[in-house]
């Protein structure tokens, strides 16, 4: 008598974390225009934003290697569940619009947002090696495409129900919190990517919150990994430098809102919107149809190179918006192509034993560039808006740079 056949569980990890992903950066773009609402009638509201996007980022100095050591040592879901909750809650904080609850919440997401180290562990886990620099780069364009959803979303809500001036923020933040709950689910049914973890010693996880706040620590520990995976540190000084740069991302809103553009929320909205459309075409094509077939060394040069002139373009937009669209058209077709390029060349470096490690480290060091690269466009801000800029493109060039350096030694 023959065995029945039995049927093959069909995989949905790998869409599920997209749509995590995806949730999580409709929420993140959606509740961007309304932040000037929670620091209106501030003098200088500009360093206030500054400021909270600082605490934001500088939170993931210690929690993304300390989630990316629990990823690797419980498995990669308990840390999605965690970040979920973790999100919710400081969405929670934007519901009463003022200034304390602000920087609540950006304490409160941003040690949430170091679940990223383990989100590119799990996809890295499950992608078959021929396919990870696609899997890393879809990964990418959905960011992308959660930045023209989360804009939409918003308009559309607020459009739709004639939601006036004073109310717009809560609003907003009350569909951040529905969204929140959605992703809990979605992380609570996710299947685990890494079996069988080890489990993690109590005095390890103390010893790494306490390295996780040491930044000489963290780069002696960068340069142990690299010691193993050759050409590891190098990556992470191109990213580091790629941090800085894209740090306009964080500062166009206010670029944008009290520069010589006077752009409202609506114009933003638009802007963002045309930007994410156009990455999301732009990186989808290039990752699941050129980004392998190509010297990814030598892309991330050329694209970095090409880059420069248009980060120190955005400063000399004057009221344009025609060149400040021509602008983002050719950012797309660039500098917001590397990103993606370097990832990938991490992730093929890194093994099951450590990758949540490495990846915790290169995001706490990103954290730390973030959060730096914010104080230097906050306090170039307060002598000319434009300068901010400068400081972007300066940081494009070194990835050139180190790009080129990385080239010599092949």
């Amino acid at each position: 008598m023959t065995q029945p056949r039995q049927r093959k569980v069909r995989d949905f990890r790998l869409p599920q974390i997209y749509a995590i992903i995806l949730i999580d950066v409709i929420v993140g773009s959606a509740v961007g225009p309304i932040l000037p609402e929670f620091v209106k009638g501030l003098q200088r509201p500009q360093l206030w934003l500054s400021a909270g996007t600082a605490l934001f980022l500088g939170m993931q100095l210690f929690s993304a290697p300390l989630l990316g050591k629990l990823s690797d040592g419980y498995g990669r879901r308990p840390i999605f569940i965690l970040s979920s909750v973790g999100t919710f809650l400081a969405d929670c904080f934007l519901l009463p619009v003022r200034v304390g609850f602000y920087f609540a919440n950006r304490i409160s997401d941003g040690t949430t947002n170091g679940m990223y180290a383990t989100v590119r562990s799990a996809i890295t886990d499950i992608s078959p090696k021929d396919q990870l620099f696609k899997n890393l780069g879809i990964e990418g364009a959905i960011i992308s495409l959660g930045f023209v959803l989360g804009p939409a979303v918003s308009g559309l809500l607020l459009t739709t129900f004639d939601v006036v001036q004073g109310n717009q923020a809560k609003v907003v933040a009350i569909m951040a919190v529905t969204l929140s709950c959605v992703n809990m689910l979605l992380s609570w049914t996710l299947r685990e990517t890494h079996p069988n973890p080890p489990g993690v010693d109590t005095s390890a996880l103390k010893n790494e919150l306490i390295q996780s706040l040491n930044v000489h620590l963290l780069w002696s520990r960068l340069t142990a990994k690299d010691s193993k995976y050759l050409g590891l540190k190098q990556l992470v000084l191109m990213q580091l430098a790629l941090t800085f740069s894209i740090g306009y991302y964080n500062y166009f809103v206010i670029f944008a809102s009290f520069g010589e553009l006077k752009m409202d929320a609506k114009a933003i909205s638009y802007f963002f919107m045309y930007f994410g459309a156009l990455s999301v075409v732009i990186s989808y094509v290039f990752y699941a149809y050129i980004a392998d077939r190509i010297n990814q060394q030598r892309a991330i040069f050329w694209l970095a190179f090409i880059g420069v002139p248009v980060l120190g373009g955005y400063g000399l937009v004057g009221s344009s918006l025609v060149w400040l669209y021509i602008l983002i058209t050719i950012d797309c077709l660039t500098l917001s192509l590397i990103q993606g390029l370097i990832e990938g060349l991490m992730a093929q470096l890194t093994t099951d034993e450590d990758r949540g490690e490495v990846f915790g480290i290169n995001q706490a060091l990103q954290g730390l560039g973030s959060f730096a690269t914010t104080l230097i466009f906050g306090a170039l801000s307060l002598l000319d808006l434009r300068l901010p800029f400068a400081w972007f493109a300066v940081c494009l060039a070194i990835v050139a740079w180190l790009a080129n350096q990385k080239l010599k030694k092949l």
